[in-house]
């Protein structure tokens, strides 16, 4: 029969079980009789199952202490960057000294009502889940606890299109207006974004070495995802506004195409403030600058590429992407109704032409 119990003179929780038909006694090294009990069920089970016995390793099921272990298995820069921001919010809610066995659906629900009280958008709360979720499931792989909290669906993620900003999409008369109200470097940093369809970070983080004028291409190294990074193509607009950038400020001046002009050496953070002041002097509301990339993709499917294409040039592994970043634009809708009325004029045509042929004597 298996049970718990204590030793005199011991805090820690001892089990006894049965094996192969022999009792066995073995210290649980918990002192929470809730965390010895799951440990015992998780030995019964390896035992049912003919499994190697769960090895306890009481520092890895904290949390924090986990959660250094996993961040040390996320390879790429940007990715580490991003989910130490999630791991961050994870021990700040849920305490860093919590062991793994006690992150159940319950805290994990808690834990997405917290963050939307804070005015956390679905998407961050969605990629903190994520995160929560590859470390769950590292730790089960582990043995570390019995069953993520996660699996068979367990735990649902928000929904992100409802609450998601729709982006700004400009006509191309908007466009010149921008660009007229621009300096030189937004000037230069907009036409890169709406040719292209960089990220922003994507785009300031550049230097003149990924760029080759000569072949019209860009090789973006560092993104957030595997698929962004990528080799971009440049149109003749974007070709010759870089050409005009460079003469400004190029090699000589910085590694970097978007420097920052008081660091030479580093790359600009950002560039909020001018584009406000652009909107505002060509009399337009206020939209994000990321928005730029949505409308290179809606210009480019308007255009007639596939959505496959679409998604490999703005640096997505899948196409339901696509959706998101590409809208109808103003001047392809109306193209397309000027096609439609052409193509009812001569179909049109063609009745009246058929009505006022006479027909032959019958045979």
């Amino acid at each position: 029969m298996a049970r718990l119990f204590k030793r005199k003179g011991c805090s820690n929780w001892f089990m006894s079980f049965t094996e192969l038909g022999m009792q066995r006694c073995e210290t649980t090294r918990t002192r929470n009789r809730r965390l010895a009990q799951k440990i015992l069920d998780s030995r019964l089970g390896a035992i049912a199952e003919g499994r190697q016995p769960l090895l306890v390793k009481t520092n890895a099921l904290r949390l924090k202490a986990w959660a250094e272990q996993f961040l040390q298995t996320v390879p790429g820069k940007m990715t580490h960057r991003r989910y130490s921001c999630s791991v961050a919010n994870l021990l700040r809610h849920f305490g860093e000294q919590t062991r793994l066995t006690e992150i159940g659906t319950s805290q994990i629900e808690a834990f997405k009502r917290a963050r939307l009280k804070e005015e956390v958008g679905p998407a961050t709360i969605n990629r903190d889940l994520a995160v929560l979720r590859r470390m769950l499931k590292l730790a089960a792989r582990e043995r570390l606890i019995a069953r993520s909290p996660f699996a068979d669906d367990g735990v649902e993620s928000l929904e992100e299109r409802k609450g998601r900003q729709s982006p700004r999409i400009i006509s191309f008369e908007e466009e010149q207006k921008i660009l007229g109200a621009s300096p030189p470097l937004l000037r230069a940093l907009v036409i890169l974004l709406i040719e292209t369809g960089l990220r922003t970070g994507e785009a300031l983080r550049l230097k003149w070495g990924d760029v080759d004028l000569a072949s019209e291409t860009i090789q973006v190294h560092e993104s957030k995802t595997v698929a962004g990074r990528r080799l971009v193509c440049m149109s003749r607009l974007c070709k010759a506004e870089l050409l005009n950038w460079k003469k400004l400020v190029g090699p000589n001046v910085s590694p970097f195409v978007f420097p920052n002009m008081d660091n030479p050496a580093a790359h600009l953070q950002s560039v909020r403030k001018p584009w406000a002041t652009a909107l505002k002097k060509a009399k337009l509301e206020f939209f994000r600058l990321y928005d730029l990339r949505a409308n290179f993709a809606s210009r480019l499917s308007a255009s007639g590429a596939p959505d496959n294409l679409v998604a490999g040039v703005i640096g997505h592994s899948c196409t339901s992407i696509v959706q998101t970043y590409a809208k109808v634009v103003d001047e392809y809708r109306k193209d397309a109704i000027t096609k439609l009325e052409a193509y009812r004029q001569k179909q049109q045509g063609r009745v009246t032409a058929s009505a006022e042929t006479p027909s032959g004597p019958p045979n």
